[in-house]
C-alpha cells in the first residue's frame, strides 16, 4: 500500500491507523531512510514542510526529529537543520568499529601505495616492482589476442568463466594434492573480490569470523564491510596458536577462517601439517568452514600444506590469483570449492558482476601457457632469495630483526628497537616520501605496534635505510 507521503510501505514497515502521529511521523522518516529516498548525510524537510506533507503539528513533528535524534537515526546541526546519520551509511568503512588514527589505517595505507608518485618509496606495499614482471610475455600475449575472434574481444564470459583456464588450474591444483574437477572451479576478478564473494554468500551482517593475528589488512577492512563481528587469534611460526584457536571457537561460534597457508601475509611463516591436522579437526568439531588464500603459491620454493589438500574441499574453499606474479593490472582470480556451492556462487556472480572477465581470462592462460612463465618464476625466486638476505642484513644493523626466516615469498615481518613505535615511525616516514607498514593495521588487538612488514622486492633502494637510519636516533 501507500502511505500518506507517497511512499510505499513493505511488510516489515507498516503505517497502522494504531500509531500516534508522532510514532507515524517517525516511521515515515525510517521508510524514507530504507527505500533510500533520504541517504545517509542528506537533509531532512524542514519542519515547516514535513508538517504540511504529513498534515500534522509542527510540534509533532519535532518530536518525531528529536527522537530519532536519539536514537541515532538522524542529527540535529544547530542552525543548519536535520540529516540522516552518515554511519549508517553501507560502506562507511571508518566509520565502523574502532576509530584509527586515519594516517596509518588498512586503508590508508593501501591507498598511499596506490596513489602514491613515482618519487615515493614503497616498501610497505604488497606487490613486486613493474620491472620484475614478465613485461614480454604479457605483450606477446596482448598481440595474440589483438588478432582473437569477436567473442574474446567484446562478450561477457560465462558465470564460472574460461573454460580452458578452469582446467589449467584444475591441473595446477593437483600439484598441490588438491583434488577438483574444473566444475568446481569459478573464476573472479581477483583475490579479493573472491574473498568478498564467499563472504556474500556464507556470511549475514553479526557473523563471527576468525583471522590470525597479525594477517592481511585487506581482511580487516573487507570483513568490516561485510558487518561481520572479527575476532582474531594468535599466529606462531607454525600456523595459529592451536589453545587460543579453539578457545575462540568455543567463545564465539565463527563462521569462517580466513587465513594464509602457504605463504602467510604478513610474518612470511608457513603452516605446519600438525597444525593443519588439528585447525581441521577442531573445524569439523565447530562447523567451522575455512577460506584458504594461496596467492603467493607461485612464490614457494617447496609446497607447503594446504588444507584443502588435507580436507578434500569440505570445509575448506580454496582461492588465489595471479597479481604477485604475473600482473596486479590484469584482474583474474578464482575460487575452489565443494560441488553443491559452484551453482550458488555462480548465481551471485551473475547478480553482483554478471559474466566472467573473458579478456583478462584469455591474457592469463596465454601467459600461463607460454613456458617463458615458468622461467619468469624460476628467476623471480631466485632474486627474492637474494633480496630478502641483504634487506634482512640491512635491517639488522638498524637493529630491526626479523622475527623468522621465512622460507620463499617478499615479506619479512620484523621486530623494531625497544620503544620505537611503528605507527610513529611510519608517520614520520612519509614525510620523507616513504610508505611504510606497521604492525597495527595487521592486528585487530593493536598487540604489533613495535612491528613492521617489510617487502624486499620493494626495498633495494639505499634511500629506505637511510631514512630509517636517521628516525631511528
Amino acid at each position: 500500500m501507500l502511505n500518506c507521503t507517497g511512499y510505499r510501505v513493505g511488510t516489515d514497515m507498516v503505517l497502522t491507523e494504531e500509531m500516534t502521529l508522532v510514532e507515524r511521523t517517525m516511521e515515515a522518516i525510517r521508510l524514507r531512510i530504507a527505500g533510500r529516498t533520504l541517504v545517509p548525510g542528506a537533509k531532512l524537510p524542514s519542519i515547516r514542510r514535513f508538517a504540511e506533507d504529513m498534515q500534522v503539528s509542527k510540534s509533532t513533528v519535532v518530536e518525531a526529529y528529536d527522537r530519532l535524534s536519539a536514537e541515532g537515526i538522524i542529527i540535529s546541526r544547530p542552525g543548519s537543520g536535520f540529516y540522516v546519520a552518515g554511519q549508517l551509511a553501507p560502506l562507511s568503512l571508518a566509520e565502523i568499529g574502532p576509530k584509527l588514527d586515519r594516517e596509518v589505517d588498512p586503508l590508508w595505507v593501501s591507498r598511499q601505495s596506490l596513489e602514491a608518485g613515482g618519487d615515493f618509496l614503497k616498501p610497505g606495499c604488497g606487490w613486486m616492482p613493474a620491472s620484475w614482471m614478465p613485461e614480454t610475455s604479457i605483450r606477446k600475449a596482448l598481440r595474440s589476442l589483438s588478432r582473437a575472434n569477436d567473442t574474446i574481444l567484446t562478450e561477457y564470459g560465462s558465470p564460472l568463466g574460461l573454460s580452458e583456464l578452469r582446467q589449467f588450474l584444475a591441473r595446477r591444483a593437483a600439484g598441490y594434492g588438491i583434488d577438483a574437477s574444473p566444475d568446481q572451479i569459478i573464476l573472479t576478478g581477483s583475490g579479493t573480490q573472491a574473498i568478498d564473494q564467499l563472504c556474500r554468500f556464507l556470511l549475514e551482517p553479526g557473523h563471527c569470523v576468525v583471522v590470525d593475528d597479525p594477517c592481511y589488512f585487506n581482511f580487516h577492512a573487507l570483513l568490516r564491510a561485510h558487518r561481520a563481528k572479527v575476532v582474531s587469534v594468535p599466529f606462531t611460526p607454525n600456523g595459529p596458536d592451536i589453545g587460543a584457536f579453539e578457545q575462540a571457537l568455543i567463545e564465539h561460534k565463527p563462521k569462517l577462517y580466513i587465513t594464509n597457508s602457504g605463504l602467510h601475509n604478513p610474518t612470511g611463516a608457513t603452516l605446519s601439517p600438525v597444525v593443519a591436522h588439528r585447525v581441521l579437526k577442531l573445524a569439523e568439531q565447530h562447523n567451522l568452514t575455512i577460506i584458504e588464500d594461496d596467492i603467493f603459491a607461485d612464490l614457494e620454493h617447496e609446497h607447503a600444506p594446504r588444507y584443502a589438500a588435507f580436507d578434500g574441499l569440505e570445509r575448506v574453499v580454496h582461492i588465489g590469483s595471479f597479481s604477485k606474479t604475473l600482473s596486479a593490472s590484469v584482474r583474474c582470480g578464482y575460487i575452489i570449492a565443494r560441488p553443491d556451492w559452484i551453482d550458488g556462487l555462480a548465481d551471485l556472480r551473475i547478480a553482483t558482476s554478471f559474466g566472467a572477465g573473458h579478456f583478462s581470462a584469455e591474457l592469463v592462460l596465454s601467459v600461463l601457457k607460454d613456458g617463458s612463465y615458468r622461467k619468469h618464476l624460476d628467476a623471480l625466486k631466485t632474486k627474492l632469495a637474494d633480496t630478502m638476505g641483504t634487506t634482512a642484513a640491512r635491517l639488522n644493523k638498524l637493529g630491526i630483526k626479523p622475527w623468522i626466516e621465512p622460507r620463499g615469498g617478499m615479506f619479512l615481518w620484523c621486530e623494531l628497537p625497544q620503544g620505537v613505535n611503528a605507527s610513529d615511525l611510519a608517520q614520520r616516514a612519509l614525510a620523507r616520501d616513504v610508505i611504510l607498514a606497521p604492525g597495527s593495521v595487521f592486528s585487530i588487538t593493536q598487540s604489533a605496534d613495535n612491528y613492521i612488514r617489510f617487502n624486499a622486492a620493494q626495498s633495494q633502494n639505499p634511500r629506505i635505510f637511510g631514512v630509517l637510519e636517521d628516525l631511528l636516533r
